[in-house]
């Protein structure tokens, strides 16, 4: 792998090192003056409490001290990994070294920024139409590295890597990272997380190189030995319903603009929702899948973020197949994650619903109706570890009256609900009637950058300092 030139030894310390050095100087100065808890507090905001690691890297130091704005303005795609070639044209070029993988602190640490529990939601405090309740939107307790539209968090994560295909769960994990007076434990918010992980196959996920499965500008880059490639996964059926949810409590429901036809039963709840003023319900479903795009691509952004700190390569795209990968795109050398798909007449596409066992839509044929599924969304919302269930630990001083302030929704409100999603797959043949009921597009790869390439084909700047240190200070 190309390198630079050694530079001077006081190159060596830069603003964040000289910054953290500082800080642990100012801990130790404090301390001889007998101010005890400015010192505790100056040498932890210099060691970020990376005490308790079994292994510690200078990298790892240099990552909790990277600056939000270099990794901001320093994110690139950096697509060449080690052990890649470029065969021909301008930036032609190969790799004089083998893939290198991820160490297993490199690829936690990549995982917990895109996938990553980070405590309890603060829920919505206020809305004058619930007062004296709290608003009820929320579908999840714990929050993440990534923003959820009103908390309904229903995207989980796959990835695949040279040993096999992985399941890391964390939609539902409540409070993996614990606080302390001092800052966080990161040994042990890594460990939490890597508890959660379930093996799902021997050896990495089989992408082939054709263009009905991955667009032919990446395949000599994307999945090769060594990297980490990571696939988040959101049930938009569960998003969708959610959604339903918020609008029936906000007095609204929906009409089929496809069909130009209103959903019979509505009337019976018109002391609940404006039943001569619905919404379309196209537009609903547009809404909820524009959600779900946010969601799985600001948990990729964040892990890009981590990339720049960690100085690996990378990028974030959706040039695969979302289909090929869930595992419906009906080719045998192409099995994917093997979910669950349907086909139908009526839809231009096969429709993927979930994979049994490990990550099942909330529709058919995972719940028998759209009333059972509209049941499982209530129990996971105000059910035990839900985020309005008064036992469920959270952020408050008075935890259970906070919590208990969610007004759980009634049989009428569930009626409501029901028989709107119910219509969508009698009328359609699925839910959501018009958009997937499993969706992906955004994916993150993470692997190790040959700086060969860039020093021969760019100038420089064409990667950060974390880059051109980093197998100095990881390996």
């Amino acid at each position: 792998m190309s390198r630079k030139p050694d530079s001077p030894p006081w190159l060596a310390y830069s603003r964040r090192k000289l910054l953290g050095s500082f800080l642990v100087g100012a801990g130790t100065v404090l301390s001889a003056c007998k101010a005890e808890a400015l010192s505790r507090r100056a040498t932890h905001k210099g060691q970020v409490l990376l005490g308790r690691m079994r292994e510690l890297p200078a990298g790892l130091e240099e990552a909790m001290r990277f600056p939000l704005v270099e990794a901001l303005l320093g994110r690139r795609a950096r697509r060449f990994p080690l052990g890649a070639t470029i065969p021909d044209g301008p930036l032609a070029y190969t790799s004089k070294h083998p893939p290198l993988p991820l160490g297993e602190l490199e690829q936690m640490l990549v995982l917990c920024a895109t996938a990553g529990n980070t405590g309890w939601i603060n829920l919505h405090p206020h809305n004058p139409n619930y007062s004296p309740k709290i608003p009820n939107y929320a579908g999840a307790a714990g929050g993440r590295t990534f923003p959820s539209s009103a908390g309904f968090h229903t995207t989980e994560f796959f990835y695949t890597d040279d040993d096999g295909v992985y399941f890391l769960p964390t939609r539902d994990s409540g409070l993996l990272a614990q606080r302390e007076a001092a800052g966080l434990d990161l040994h042990g918010y890594l460990e939490a997380h890597r508890a959660r992980i379930q093996k799902l196959a021997d050896g990495r996920l089989h992408i082939p190189a054709r263009p009905a499965h991955i667009e032919m500008h990446n395949p000599w880059a994307v999945n090769q030995p060594g990297s980490t490639l990571i696939f988040p996964v959101a049930d938009l059926a569960q998003h969708h319903l959610a959604n339903l949810c918020y609008l029936v409590k906000n007095g609204a429901c929906v009409y089929d603009d496809v069909n130009g036809a209103q959903i019979p039963g509505l009337e019976r709840f018109s002391s609940l929702v404006d039943v001569e003023n619905p919404y379309p319900l196209t537009f609903v479903e547009q809404l909820s899948l524009a959600e779900v795009t946010a969601e799985l691509s600001t948990a990729c952004y964040a892990g890009m973020l981590m990339l720049q700190a960690l100085g690996l390569g990378g990028w974030m795209f959706d040039g695969i197949t979302a289909l090929s990968v869930l595992g419906a795109s009906g080719d045998p050398e192409m099995p994917g994650l093997g979910f669950q798909y349907q086909t139908d007449p009526r839809w231009p596409l096969p429709n993927v619903t979930g994979l049994p066992g490990t990550f099942e839509g909330f529709c058919p044929p995972h719940y028998s109706d759209m009333r059972a599924a509209v049941e499982a969304l209530v129990r996971r919302k105000f059910g035990e570890g839900g985020p309005f269930h008064p036992a469920t630990p959270g952020p408050y001083r008075d935890n259970a009256r906070v919590r208990g302030a969610g007004e759980p929704h009634d049989e009428q409100f569930i009626d409501c609900v029901s028989t709107m999603a119910q219509y969508a797959v009698d009328r359609f043949g699925k839910f959501p009637a018009t958009v997937p009921s499993i969706y992906m597009i955004t994916y993150l790869q993470a692997h190790h950058l040959d700086l060969g390439f860039y020093d021969t084909h760019f100038a420089p700047g064409a990667y950060l300092e974390t880059h051109h240190r980093h197998m100095d200070d990881w390996h």
